[in-house]
C-alpha cells in the first residue's frame, strides 16, 4: 500500500480534496488498498477551508510518505519555520513530492524546487517567477512531471495530476478505468495549454454566442460569415459588425484561433499527424495551419510538436 501525505495549510482550498478522490477511486479499481491517505496539519485537529468549514487532521509526526503532497491554499506562504522544517523533512523521505496549484510556493520557499521545472495556475505564474527566479517555471501547462517532482495548475489540472500519478503506479488500465468512473470525458496530459482561446471571446449578446458556440463544434466547416449569420439571425452585414463590436476583431480572425487552439490541444495529445490535425481543425492543409500558428502564437506548430515531445521525456 502506498501512503499519501496531504499537508493542509489554512484556507486549504476544496479542489485539493476533489483531486484526492482520485486515490479513492484507484482503491475501488485495484479491488484493494492501493493508497492509504492521510491528511496532515501543523497543529493537527480542524484546518478551515476556503469554502469556511474545517477539515479534520493529523498533527505533524515523522511518518514516511510514499507521495507527499502540499494542498493549495490561499496564501503563497508557509507561515513558519516549523512548518517549513516538516515539508524538508518529509519531502525529504518521500518517493516523490507533488503540490496542488499554491502549494508549490511552499514547495519553493523550502528550497526544494531549484532549478526545477515546475507550473502553477497561470494566475499565480508571475508572482512564481518574481519570488523565485530558480525555478523553471512553464507557464501554460496544466501539470509538469520533473523526475521526483510534480506540480500542477489550479482546479481540475490537479485531478489530471493525480491521474497521471496513479498511472505511473498502477498503469494506464487502471487509470483509464477511474477516469471513466469519475465520468471524466477525456484525460488530459500535462502539455496541455491551461487556457482555451474559447475563453478570452466572451460576447455580450445570445446572438454571437450562439454563432461562436457553432463555429467551435464545426471547426471542420468553411464557416462562413453567411452561415454564422444564420445561426445568429442577422443579416452577414449586421452580423460582421456587432461580432467586430463585442469582440474587437472580425470572425475571421476569432475562427483562426479557435482552430488553432484546438489544433495545439491535438499537438499536445501526440496521436495525430500534422496533414490529420490540419483537416480535423478546419485548416485543410499543414501549411495553412503553419500560416494560422505563426500569426496566432508566433511559433509553427511543428516547434510545439517539438516542446511537447521533449518535456515528455525529460
Amino acid at each position: 500500500m502506498l501512503t499519501i501525505g496531504v499537508l493542509a495549510i489554512p484556507e486549504l482550498k476544496l479542489m485539493s480534496l476533489a483531486a484526492l478522490s482520485v486515490f479513492q477511486a484507484a482503491n475501488s479499481v485495484s479491488g484493494g488498498r492501493a493508497y492509504e491517505i492521510r491528511l496532515v496539519s501543523e497543529r493537527g485537529g480542524m484546518v478551515p477551508t476556503n469554502a469556511g468549514f474545517g477539515v479534520s487532521t493529523e498533527a505533524l509526526d515523522a511518518a514516511v510518505f510514499d507521495t507527499f503532497i502540499l494542498g493549495a491554499f490561499t496564501g503563497k506562504s508557509a507561515g513558519s519555520a516549523q512548518l517549513l522544517d516538516f515539508v524538508r523533512r518529509s519531502a525529504g523521505s518521500a518517493r516523490r513530492v507533488a503540490s496542488f496549484c499554491t502549494g508549490v510556493f511552499v514547495l519553493a520557499e523550502a528550497g526544494l524546487l531549484a532549478e526545477r521545472r515546475v507550473t502553477t495556475h497561470w494566475l499565480n505564474v508571475a508572482d512564481l517567477e518574481a519570488r523565485f527566479p530558480d525555478l523553471r517555471v512553464e507557464t501554460d501547462r496544466i501539470f509538469v512531471n520533473d523526475g521526483e517532482v510534480w506540480t500542477s495548475a489550479g482546479m481540475t489540472a490537479s485531478i489530471d495530476m493525480a491521474l497521471a500519478l496513479v498511472e505511473a503506479d498502477l498503469g494506464q488500465a487502471t487509470a483509464r478505468e477511474v477516469a471513466r468512473r469519475m465520468l471524466l470525458d477525456r484525460r488530459r496530459l500535462g502539455a496541455q495549454p491551461q487556457a482555451s482561446r474559447l475563453i478570452d471571446l466572451e460576447p455580450k449578446s445570445d446572438r454571437i454566442q450562439r454563432a461562436l458556440d457553432f463555429a467551435r463544434l464545426n471547426l471542420r466547416e468553411m464557416l462562413s460569415i453567411t452561415q454564422l449569420a444564420e445561426i445568429a439571425r442577422l443579416s452577414p452585414r449586421q452580423f460582421s459588425r456587432a461580432f467586430h463590436a463585442e469582440l474587437g476583431l472580425p470572425p475571421a480572425k476569432a475562427i483562426e484561433r479557435l482552430r488553432a487552439d484546438a489544433a495545439r490541444v491535438m499537438l499536445a495529445q501526440g496521436r495525430h499527424s500534422l496533414e490529420v490535425i490540419a483537416a480535423e481543425t478546419g485548416f485543410a492543409d499543414r501549411e495553412r495551419m503553419r500560416r494560422a500558428f505563426l500569426r496566432v502564437y508566433g511559433r509553427n506548430p511543428q516547434d510545439f510538436r517539438r516542446a511537447t515531445r521533449a518535456l515528455a521525456l525529460a
